[in-house]
């Protein structure tokens, strides 16, 4: 399997969403740039489902072109009009002969779910590797309405605990993947969310508008 960032040339704000390329092709997320379809019509001739980690508009905006484009099925946490099926917490799911399974993470969002498996995680906006406030462990930003920094710790938190030692690789919504030096001489990806853990515990503002 070859994981893809179909919207690394994007030129407006948007979120990483990620082509997951193999015999069942998926991917995660949508984004925003525009004819990111045909980036992905590029990389596969045909795409079996969308999953998203949540439905804020830098992850869906557009999410209908891409289901258009490819008849794929839709899965995400909570409702929307053409959604598949529902995710909930602990369920495990096939992402491209893949089994990960979903954590339920809100804070940044109610319906926030992240992706588990064995060696990589896909974590969407609850916990990112770099964002521009923090460079090495970073957490979704909780300032506005409906979005809470107590819950998002407990997120953090929830992660923590249901992520194996074996992950190597962060896949966030925001910033680079992260990877994990083979060697054991860089931070591990528990290490990146124990951080991420431990700034958002302070309660201090991501971000100096907060």
């Amino acid at each position: 399997m070859e994981i893809h960032t179909v919207t690394e040339g994007a030129t407006e704000f948007t979120c990483n969403a990620y082509l997951l390329a193999g015999d069942r092709p998926v991917l995660i997320d949508a984004g925003t740039m525009p004819g990111v379809e045909d980036v992905i019509a590029d990389r596969v001739d045909a795409l079996e489902a969308v999953y998203l980690t949540h439905q804020h508009g830098d992850h869906v905006e557009e999410l209908d072109a891409v289901l258009d484009r490819f008849d794929a099925d839709l899965y995400a946490y909570a409702d929307h009009p053409r959604r598949t099926a529902g995710l909930e917490d602990g369920q495990t799911v096939d992402l491209c002969g893949e089994s990960y399974e979903v954590v339920h993470t809100p804070g940044h969002a109610d319906d926030h779910v992240s992706f588990v498996g064995e060696t990589r995680a896909f974590s969407g906006d609850v916990v990112v590797y770099n964002d521009g406030a923090f460079d090495d462990g970073s957490f979704g930003r909780t300032d506005f309405p409906g979005q809470s920094r107590d819950r998002l710790i407990e997120s953090l938190r929830t992660l923590l605990d249901r992520t194996p030692e074996t992950v190597a690789e962060l896949y966030a919504g925001h910033g680079d993947v992260y990877r994990a030096a083979p060697d054991g001489e860089s931070d591990s990806v528990r290490d990146v969310i124990e951080r991420a853990l431990e700034r958002a515990e302070r309660r201090e503002p991501k971000y100096p508008e907060e």
